[in-house]
Formats: C-alpha cells, sequence, structure tokens
C-alpha cells in the first residue's frame, strides 16, 4: 500500500494551500470580528465562494460525482490531504462547499436520493445554493445507539408524520440551512432494531419544525448552531422518504466512513498548525537564560506531538484507502472508521494541549486558534459517538478473530511439556 499522494491529488493540494494563502488567511481576522458582530453568514463568503468555484476548488470530496456535476471526484485517499490543508482554517471547508454536515448529506442523496429529491435537494446543495442539517442525537435517550432513539415517524395516507426532539443538530441555525435529514424510528413496528428506523427529509420551514435553541459547546457559541428541534405533528410528503422504509440504520452508517476520515484529516490539519505555532514560540521564549527550545521538557513535548500525528495520519490514510476499495461495511472497515475517531480526538486534545501548555496564558485567549483547537478537540470525544463506544467497536473485532485462531496460539508458548517434546520434520 503506498498512501504518498498522487500526482492528482499534490496538484489540488498545491492550489488549494495556494489559494487559502492568498484570499482566505486574509480574511481570518475579518471573520471573527463578522461573527462577534453576530453577521452570520459573513459578508465576504459568497465572494469568496464564487472565486474558488471559478478556479475549480469545488466539491473535492465526492468520488462518485458524475461528470455533469460539478466538482473533482477525487478519491477518498487523494481527498485526504486536502481536507488536512482545509482543517488549517475551520471556516474554510464552507468556501470550497466541503463542510459538514453538508459534504455527509450529499453523499446520501447521492446515493441514495431518487431523480425527484436529487432535483430538489442535492442540485442545490452541489452548487453551493443551500445548506442542511443531519438530525439524529436526541436528549432523552443514550443516542451513542442509534437503536434507541425515539423521535418516531408513522405513514398517514400519502403522507408521513414525525414527533419528537434532537438536539445538537450541527448547521441547523445557519440562515441557508433549507433540509434537515431525520433519523426516526418507525412508529408501531417491533422488528428488528436495526430495521426499525427511516430517513425523513424535512424541509426546514415545515409547520411543527421548531428549533429550541442554539447550545453553545464547552462555552462557545457556534454561528451556525448546535442546536435542539421539536417535531410536533410535522407532516410531509411521503415522497420525502429517503431511500427504502427502515433502512435508516445502514444508510446513517453508510455516511459516517467518509465523514470520518475528513473530521480526522482536518483534525491532523489543526495538530499540525498547532505544532508549528508552538515550535515557533519555543524559538521566541527565554526562561532562567535559555529559549524553550533548548529546555528538554519543552523538547519532549514537540517529539510527541510529532510522532503522534505521523501515527494519526497513516491510520487515516490506510481508512481512506480501504474506502476507496468499496470497503466501507465489512467488520474490518467499521473497526478502522471506530479506530480513526478515538485517534483524531485524542490527537487533537494532546497535541493542542501541549501547545497550549507552551503558549501560557496566551493559548488559552482568543489571540491564536488554540483554545478553539482544544474546544473542537474534547467536543470529538463525543460527537458522532463517545470513545468508549468506538473503542467497543475495535475491541469486539479483535475477540471475533480470535475466535476464529482460537487455540493456535498455543504454538508459540514454552510450557515445560512442550519443551521436553521432540519437534518432528513435516516429510
Amino acid at each position: 500500500m503506498d498512501f504518498s499522494p498522487s500526482l492528482r491529488a499534490q496538484e489540488w493540494q498545491a492550489r488549494l494551500s495556494a489559494f487559502m494563502s492568498r484570499y482566505l488567511l486574509p480574511y481570518n481576522a475579518a471573520w471573527h470580528a463578522s461573527v462577534q458582530r453576530g453577521e452570520f453568514p459573513p459578508p465576504f463568503m459568497q465572494d469568496l465562494k464564487a472565486l474558488a468555484q471559478e478556479e475549480g476548488l469545488w466539491n473535492l470530496f465526492l468520488p462518485t460525482l458524475q461528470p455533469d456535476e460539478p466538482g473533482t471526484a477525487l478519491s477518498h485517499l487523494d481527498y485526504a490531504p486536502l481536507a488536512e490543508t482545509m482543517g488549517r482554517l475551520p471556516w474554510a471547508a464552507e468556501v470550497f462547499n466541503c463542510n459538514a454536515p453538508d459534504s455527509g448529506n450529499m453523499e446520501l442523496l447521492h446515493r441514495f436520493a431518487h431523480d425527484a429529491q436529487r432535483a430538489q435537494w442535492l442540485v442545490p446543495l452541489l452548487r453551493g445554493e443551500i445548506r442542511s442539517a443531519f438530525a439524529m442525537s436526541e436528549p432523552d435517550v443514550a443516542s451513542s445507539d442509534p437503536t434507541n432513539l425515539q423521535t418516531a415517524v408513522r405513514s398517514e395516507g400519502d403522507e408521513l408524520v414525525l414527533n419528537g426532539r434532537k438536539w445538537f443538530i450541527t448547521g441547523a441555525a445557519h440562515p441557508d440551512c433549507r433540509l434537515l435529514i431525520v433519523m426516526a424510528r418507525n412508529e408501531g413496528e417491533s422488528v428488528d432494531p436495526h430495521h426499525s428506523h427511516s430517513l425523513v427529509l424535512v424541509p426546514m420551514d415545515t409547520p411543527g419544525v421548531t428549533v429550541v435553541r442554539n447550545i453553545p459547546v464547552v462555552h462557545h457559541l457556534a454561528p451556525d448552531g448546535h442546536c435542539e428541534i421539536v417535531f410536533r405533528q410535522v407532516r410531509v410528503p411521503r415522497s420525502h422518504l429517503l431511500g427504502a422504509w427502515g433502512e435508516g440504520f445502514a444508510m446513517a452508517q453508510a455516511r459516517l466512513g467518509p465523514g470520518r476520515v475528513h473530521h480526522c484529516m482536518r483534525t491532523i490539519g489543526q495538530c499540525e498548525l498547532a505544532l508549528e505555532l508552538a515550535t515557533e514560540r519555543t524559538l521566541e521564549r527565554q526562561m532562567h537564560g535559555r529559549v524553550l527550545a533548548e529546555q528538554s521538557n519543552v523538547q519532549d513535548l514537540l517529539a510527541e506531538s510529532r510522532i503522534e500525528i505521523d501515527q494519526a495520519r497513516l491510520l487515516v490514510l490506510r481508512t481512506a484507502w480501504l474506502l476507496d476499495q468499496g470497503d466501507n461495511s465489512s467488520a474490518q472497515a467499521r473497526a478502522q472508521i471506530a479506530a480513526i475517531k478515538v485517534v483524531g480526538a485524542r490527537l487533537q486534545s494532546r497535541v493542542v494541549e501541549r501547545a497550549m501548555q507552551i503558549f501560557g496564558a496566551m493559548g488559552l485567549s482568543p489571540d491564536t486558534p488554540l483554545a478553539a483547537f482544544w474546544t473542537w478537540g474534547r467536543a470529538m470525544h463525543l460527537m458522532d459517538g463517545p470513545d468508549e463506544v468506538h473503542l467497543r467497536t475495535v475491541a469486539r473485532h479483535e475477540i471475533a478473530r480470535a475466535r476464529e485462531r482460537l487455540g493456535q496460539s498455543a504454538a508459540w508458548f514454552t510450557t515445560p511439556e512442550q519443551m521436553r517434546s521432540e519437534p518432528h520434520l513435516a516429510a
């Protein structure tokens, strides 16, 4: 396996890096100032998006794009270094129409939507004309087990009726959010829990949809929202069912694989930047007559971060490669996808924590991106499921493999009985 970026990926990454340096980074302070004033999206975002489209830096993430659809159709492995580059500036992905949750929703619609749904929702999403959200987590159950979800959907004639409550719905407060993809339990049905939920396309302006609040995360209020939403007798046409009735769980799982690769590569980009900032800081600050870079305990912090970043990158690239082989549902793929989720969250927490320690009090301030990176890293330990759930997935895969070869490991033992026995060469 060669995880080196292809020539095509290198060319796109160079174009992306140049675009970000020339057009986005000069606007970074203005973006933060605009958001603090309550102007969201900032007034210059549409101009930047239009410029990105002109440069062909648009929909970089979707391998299955058709020739008549806007984008690059890069493989998961080729897109990975681009996601890492975008991660250095957290708001950059939206400029290139590669931001979550829209990227995952576009993948869902591209794979499962019928023609009318594609025309109504996928086409404007691919063009960047609207935004969307994915409503899965709920406040009243342990949502890390999706079979627990209680928001209900029932069929009444030509309509679907939804009732329930969702929360931490990323993107739902964005002014351009027009679509919710809602995971709901099929009301009144008692079947296999993995086939008892469906995905329903719900326009944001549907009567009965109420945004209760935009929930701050670690005292940080995301302008596009992590919203709590109530659904009271929400009625949509039955044609708004995405995919097959009862197959919501499988479709949601299919959505998560590529999305986790994207998240983890953006995380690696943020960690690379955190390490760069911290390393330069060690050359600028002195303590006890020596720059921090000459202090052995500070050197340890830098070395540990470099080692962990490179380890994580290889694991994520291997996962991207697996997805490119068409493997996103095997036990191995599920374990690999779960593993990178844990590794990504831990990486961001550790690397950014070290960088903040090197910066001292300044690392806690909004003057550097470190505090925001740390907040995002802490959230990563819970979003898309807590670390413990993903560790369970990895462990169960290992245990299943052990069952298949049970007893074979005894050949590696050196018990007294084995040491007394004489080996016999096979004929």
